[in-house]
């Protein structure tokens, strides 16, 4: 997965931590280890096809074989089950909305830390739009993989990134001090409750409209003026 870079400041900005948390992954394997990777990619692949389809409870693990091809044997060599699968989909795209955040942090190119948390917002409710992130990572996930893990997957993802920019953002002067980490939560939590809104409407596309004004008036709170 190729990191995202595009500031040359000695200064750590929010977009080069955002950068820095996207694996680079580098390195040989053996022939074995390649087909076996190949088989789990196909595995998630048609797993995640028919998940954004249809939906979790509505796909069976035989499906799902016999769309990537490969034996049942195969699914439990790679999975315990088809939830532990689901959660492999799941966390996939999880690392997908991140490196958006980077990519679209990198084409803004802004050292102001308070407006990278705008923009990494801005793509994430961006993301909650589309039917297969709605699907999976807001509509199935929390009932699949209980609300525990759901959050837990959801803060490994984010949280890292949420303290990150308001740590930044305090340092520079622009946010005023507060405890970082219960703040954190409090964000990625308004951030999570946005998203199913936009994932629960009958018009993602307007309620996603309709919530991005709260998001930022939460960090519109947050700034010293």
């Amino acid at each position: 997965m190729q990191a995202v870079c595009v500031s040359e400041s000695k200064s750590v900005t929010y977009t080069q931590y955002v950068c820095a948390t996207i694996r680079t992954e580098a390195g040989g394997v053996s022939r074995q280890a390649e087909r076996s990777d190949a088989t789990r990619a196909k595995l998630v692949r048609a797993a995640r096809e028919l998940f954004a389809k249809r939906g979790y409870a509505d796909v069976g693990t035989e499906e799902i074989v016999r769309r990537a091809r490969v034996t049942r044997g195969a699914l439990y060599h790679h999975f315990e089950d088809k939830r532990d699968l689901f959660r492999a989909v799941h966390e996939q795209i999880e690392g997908e909305v991140t490196d958006r955040i980077g990519a679209a942090l990198g084409d803004a190119g802004s050292e102001d830390p308070v407006e990278a948390l705008r923009t990494a917002a801005r793509t994430f409710l961006d993301a909650c739009t589309e039917p297969e992130i709605a699907r999976i990572t807001l509509l199935d996930a929390p009932s699949v993989l209980g609300w525990a893990e759901w959050r837990r997957i959801d803060e490994k993802y984010g949280l890292g990134l949420t303290i990150a920019g308001l740590n930044m953002g305090m340092e520079a002067g622009r946010l005023r001090r507060r405890p970082v980490r219960p703040l954190a939560h409090l964000l990625l939590a308004a951030m999570g409750e946005a998203g199913m809104v936009i994932a629960n409407a009958e018009d993602p596309n307007a309620a996603r409209a309709e919530v991005e004004p709260a998001i930022l008036s939460l960090l519109d709170g947050l700034e010293k003026r």
